[in-house]
């Protein structure tokens, strides 16, 4: 193993240890409770940024950690599994986009915008920005947005204070996550175009990638409270784990659960190696994560009962969770369709050399 390998595991070892350890301390259904009735998240937000998170994208010239997706998706997995109730991952989506054009990440919870692969956002050379997008995430919540925007139809990268929007539409995802619709008006803070060897037309399927991760760190989260209900409920004298059915579903659960997990790693690594030439493998990622997140959330409520659907027990916050990302940054059919229509250009004498060469 190379040094730079061995460097790379290494981090996402400590990352991962660090991450897991520091969300499952902080965030509790009592947490998650607060946050869904607008409790502030000010010093769980502190914590994780203490901690250097958001800025693991970020070059260490920077500031940042200096990490790659390969390191970023353990942190946006444990996000999920954790179900952070903060922008964690837009705000590690924006530190790489700004970094990307050279741009400095200021502190405190940041989003992205658009998230929408049909909305497009204006900037004019003086920096003024317009336009209106829907659906941003944690809109109303954070100080500082980094915009995709174009300039003269140049894709160019954007870092915008909340001076600069108004929220028109305050919207929420049925897992209760502000999805904002907002209308810019306003000067960028700094600007700076796109760099070349990034495709502008690839930069949604970095977000999918980020939901992927998600989806997957919540699919642990419910495979694992799912094996305990069915170790602990017992019927006709015995847990209903032991059942032949239920053992199957479980079995069959825990394969999804693995598929989508490494769909999404093979997706980071690639993106990794390939930069925005990853678009095949995100992609994958974001498909075989949603259709997981589709099968797995019908077993764990069949497995869970009635109980599995009340407010009071926290099997929700996971399941509502996964019902709304695998329908942002493109659901499954989306990218389905994407990929198809990818690969089908390539031709049948050049698709298995492609297929190969990834």
């Amino acid at each position: 193993m190379s040094e730079a390998m061995s460097g790379d595991s290494e981090l996402r070892t400590i990352l991962g240890d660090q991450v897991n350890r520091l969300l499952a301390d902080r965030i509790s259904k009592g947490n998650l409770e607060a946050a869904e009735a607008g409790a502030s998240q000010n010093e769980l937000w502190q914590a994780i940024e203490e901690n250097g998170l958001p800025m693991v994208l970020v070059p260490e010239d920077n500031g940042g950690v200096g990490g790659g997706w390969d390191e970023a998706e353990v942190v946006m997995r444990a996000a999920g599994k954790y179900q952070a109730p903060v922008p964690l991952v837009e705000s590690i989506l924006a530190g790489w986009l700004l970094s990307q054009a050279g741009l400095d990440m200021p502190t405190g919870m940041l989003s992205i915008a658009p998230v929408r692969a049909d909305e497009a956002l204006s900037i004019t050379k003086d920096g003024r920005l317009t336009g209106t997008v829907t659906r941003v995430p944690w809109g109303r919540n954070v100080g500082h947005l980094a915009v995709f925007c174009r300039c003269e139809g140049a894709g160019t990268i954007a870092l915008v204070a909340g001076d600069a929007w108004s929220v028109t539409l305050e919207d929420r995802n049925i897992a209760a996550e502000p999805r904002d619709t907002l209308a810019f008006d306003g000067p960028a803070i700094a600007f700076a175009p796109l760099p070349e060897e990034i495709d502008p037309d690839r930069l949604f399927a970095f977000g999918a990638l980020a939901r992927s991760s998600q989806i997957s760190g919540a699919l642990e989260s419910i495979l694992e409270q799912t094996v305990q209900y069915a170790n602990d409920r017992t019927q006709f004298g015995q847990p209903i784990g032991k059942f032949q059915a239920v053992q199957q579903e479980l079995a069959r659960m825990a394969g999804e659960v693995a598929a989508a997990g490494a769909a999404v790693e093979s997706a980071s690594r690639a993106a990794d190696r390939r930069g925005s030439g990853a678009g095949f493998e995100m992609a994958v990622a974001k498909i075989r994560a949603s259709e997981a997140a589709s099968i797995v959330a019908g077993i764990t409520h069949q497995t869970h009962g009635a109980i599995g659907f009340t407010y009071e027990h926290s099997l929700h916050f996971a399941t509502r969770r996964l019902w709304s990302w695998r329908a942002e940054f493109g659901s499954e059919n989306y990218w389905a369709e994407h990929l198809g229509r990818s690969l089908a250009s390539h031709g049948g004498q050049s698709l298995w050399p492609y297929l190969v060469d990834r």
